[in-house]
């Protein structure tokens, strides 16, 4: 194998440095979400559900507000700069969420958090240190490593709600955007093209904004997160009422779940690359989404049901986390990046917003088989859209 064929290692050390500031950011909304419905139903005046949903998802809408400013003002000053700027903001959000016993105030805090939306940023400047032939490696790093955060934050969340308690991890992942902050000032190098201060136009943005192919993917990671912040508003709640498992011993569920789940995934990721079924492999993880949702809605009445549901779901779920942003940094413009993310994890924030906020509206109206039934028109839209979805080849420079 030649020089050109593997990962250099500084590409190799780039990109597990930015995957651990994006798994950090992303524990902002990771560690709180198995345990959050439960915590918020005892917080002052008797929240509903959809208050508790409005305060997960409030950090999506925030997020997708600052998500492409923020990628077109990397583009343009800088992107360690921005970085900077977001991180800050992320600390104050969980400061004020911590100090917080009302759930308007965590809302607040929640809203401001969201607000520092480094997401695209992160991938942007991954995507500057990395070659084209490698990226989408590096890109898989990233959502892997997204993959790998959720996973932990399901392990260890209920366990630190018993030793900190909900305002002990708000004040934990201020801590860890401070570390964040450190890591990337003195380990993380300004791209050699970072001088170039190139402008964002209008056309430019409207030509991401009709691309069909790009549009499949942001469609894609929206119904992800949608999903995925909905379902979790309710699989707490199945596990101490249908599966009499105490909160604080959710992990021993999740932890065997993920384990499998992952080594499930690997003959998949074998199975695509070695004989490029990339689509297939692709198609077939949505509609492991869509089987697990079926699964929640008729057999959740017992934990060997909730538990089945659970394995279907990760198999899907950490796939395609996995392959979204690597087919994303294939198809953008190679120039514009930093918008083109900037669109996707807008598209994830307002996943994560409809989620929380529709999910517990739904919720609060239908119960819990309504919102399932919303997830599962989600995800076969998604499967549908997705049908005529083309796999980009990657390019060599």
């Amino acid at each position: 194998m030649s020089n050109r064929e593997k990962m250099s290692s500084l590409e190799i050390r780039t990109s597990f440095i930015l995957a651990s500031i994006y798994a950090l950011r992303m524990l902002g909304m990771f560690l709180i979400l198995p345990i959050f419905a439960i915590y918020a139903s005892g917080l002052e005046g008797n929240p509903t559900s959809f208050q508790i949903g409005l305060a997960l998802g409030i950090y999506g809408l925030t997020q997708a507000l600052f998500q492409i400013p923020f990628g077109m003002s990397s583009d343009y000053f800088g992107r360690k700069k921005v970085i900077y700027f977001g991180l800050l903001l992320f600390v104050i959000g969980s400061i004020v969420a911590a100090l917080s016993s009302t759930i308007e105030g965590i809302i607040i805090g929640r809203s401001i958090q969201g607000a520092g939306a480094i997401s695209a940023v992160l991938t942007a400047l991954l995507a500057d240190l990395t070659r084209d032939e490698h990226r989408t490696k590096a890109m898989a790093i990233i959502g892997g490593g997204i993959g790998l955060t959720f996973a932990l934050s399901l392990v260890i969340s209920p366990w630190l709600n018993t030793l900190i308690g909900v305002t002990g991890i708000f004040l934990l992942m201020a801590v860890l955007s401070v570390l964040a902050f450190f890591i990337v000032h003195f380990f993380i190098k300004e791209p050699r093209s970072e001088g170039k201060k190139t402008p964002i136009t209008q056309a430019d943005f409207l030509s991401l904004i009709k691309d069909i192919h790009l549009n499949r993917l942001n469609f894609g990671i929206f119904v992800l997160h949608a999903t995925q912040i909905s379902m979790f508003m309710i699989v707490p709640i199945y596990l101490i009422s249908q599966g009499g498992i105490d909160l604080s011993s959710h992990w021993y569920i999740y932890l065997p779940v993920l384990i499998v789940s992952f080594l499930l995934i690997i003959p998949v990721i074998i199975f695509s690359e070695r004989y490029h079924k990339n689509k297939l492999t692709f198609l077939g993880a949505i509609l492991f989404l869509l089987a697990a949702q079926i699964t929640f809605m008729v057999f959740s009445a017992t934990l060997t049901g909730i538990i089945v549901a659970l394995l279907i779901y990760f198999v899907g779920f950490n796939f395609l986390e996995a392959s979204l942003p690597s087919l994303v940094s294939r198809v953008a413009p190679i120039n514009k990046k930093g918008l083109a993310l900037g669109v996707y994890n807008t598209s994830q924030s307002l996943g994560i917003f409809i989620g929380g906020s529709v999910g517990g509206l739904i919720t609060k109206f239908y119960g819990y088989n309504g919102s399932f039934l919303f997830c599962i028109i989600l995800i076969g839209v998604w499967f549908a859209f997705s049908c005529q979805m083309k796999v980009p080849l990657v390019k060599k420079n």
